[in-house]
């Protein structure tokens, strides 16, 4: 019959606040030095980008856990794009109204991405698959990492390096 729409990533406000965000973030970097072309200039597009990109893929993951980790990266990218603000705000290649103008929007995506990734509730983290228990007999013999040991025995000690 019909099928259903399944939601993208153009559905999150979140991912439309990051949109906006880079699209700012490109035109003010236009005014930068051009021998920031591949330093700060670059850095900053990619990190901003990067939080519209990381969302994206998220909403396509098959699992809360693994779209959860899409979000948080990208939240880690408002972290980025916030530092570089900073750092072109100091060396003067923007101006205090357009830093705080992008200040602003930054901190809406920040609050946004935060909440998105927060609401993906997770029943079991995303891990590596954990060791079996053992008997005690074969746990002992393993002196590189600690393995389940019944509650009146003491864990080996890790090795030094």
């Amino acid at each position: 019959m019909y099928a259903t729409m399944r939601m993208t990533f153009r559905h999150l406000i979140a991912w439309r606040e990051a949109h906006a965000l880079t699209l700012m973030i490109y035109k003010i970097t236009r005014s930068f030095p051009s021998d920031e072309r591949f330093g700060m200039t670059s850095q900053l597009r990619r990190a901003s980008s990067s939080i519209g990109a990381q969302t994206a893929e998220g909403c396509q993951m098959p699992t809360i856990a693994h779209r959860k980790l899409y979000y948080d990266r990208a939240y880690a990218s408002v972290a980025e794009v916030d530092n570089f603000l900073e750092l072109a705000k100091d060396l003067a290649y923007i101006n205090d109204e357009t830093y705080r103008s992008l200040l602003i929007q930054l901190n809406k995506v920040g609050f946004l991405m935060k909440k998105l990734a927060v609401s993906q509730k997770s029943p079991t983290p995303l891990t590596s698959p954990t060791t079996p228990n053992l008997p005690s007999k074969l746990a002992s013999r393993n002196h590189a990492t600690t393995i389940a040991h019944s509650p009146d025995e003491s864990a080996p000690e890790p090795h030094q390096r």
